[in-house]
C-alpha cells in the first residue's frame, strides 16, 4: 500500500527525477493479500497485479531513506548502510476484516503525503 501511495504521490508532484522509490519486503507474502486489493479499489488503485517481491541488501545499501511497516530494518540494512530508518508501526492488514484494513490502509496514505511535504520541502528544485 504504501509503495502504491508514495508512485501516486510522486507523480501528482511532479517528482519522478527528484524521488526514486524501491519496494520490497523482508519476508514478502507470495500475493497481495484480498483485503488489500479490496480497500485499496477504494481509492482508485488496482494491486491485484502485483506481487510482493524481497529487498535486497545492495537496494538498501543505495538508498537515503529506509520505511518500515512495523518492523525494525536494522536486521536487513547493512552494517555501513548510514541512512535514516523510520519504522511507522503500522499493523499487518493480513487477515482483519476489511474496516480495519481501512484504517491501516488511510493512515498509510496520510504519512505518505506527509513525508512527500517533507522530503520535497527539503529537496532543492531543478532549475
Amino acid at each position: 500500500m504504501a509503495a502504491a501511495f508514495a508512485q501516486r504521490e510522486r507523480d501528482r508532484r511532479e517528482a519522478s527525477d527528484q524521488i526514486e522509490i524501491v519496494t520490497g519486503g523482508t519476508q514478502p507474502a507470495d500475493h497481495v493479500h484480498d483485503v488489500v486489493v479490496e480497500a485499496m479499489r477504494d481509492r482508485d488503485i488496482d494491486l491485484s497485479d502485483r506481487t510482493p517481491r524481497e529487498v535486497t541488501p545492495e537496494e538498501l545499501q543505495a538508498v537515503d531513506l529506509v520505511v518500515t511497516m512495523g518492523c525494525s530494518a536494522s536486521d536487513v540494512c547493512p552494517a555501513t548502510w548510514n541512512g535514516e530508518n523510520r519504522d511507522w508501526g503500522l499493523d499487518d492488514p493480513h487477515e482483519r476484516p476489511l474496516e480495519e484494513v481501512r484504517g491501516i490502509r488511510d493512515e498509510i496514505e496520510d504519512r505518505v503525503v506527509t513525508l512527500f511535504d517533507e522530503l520535497l520541502s527539503e529537496t532543492p528544485s531543478a532549475e
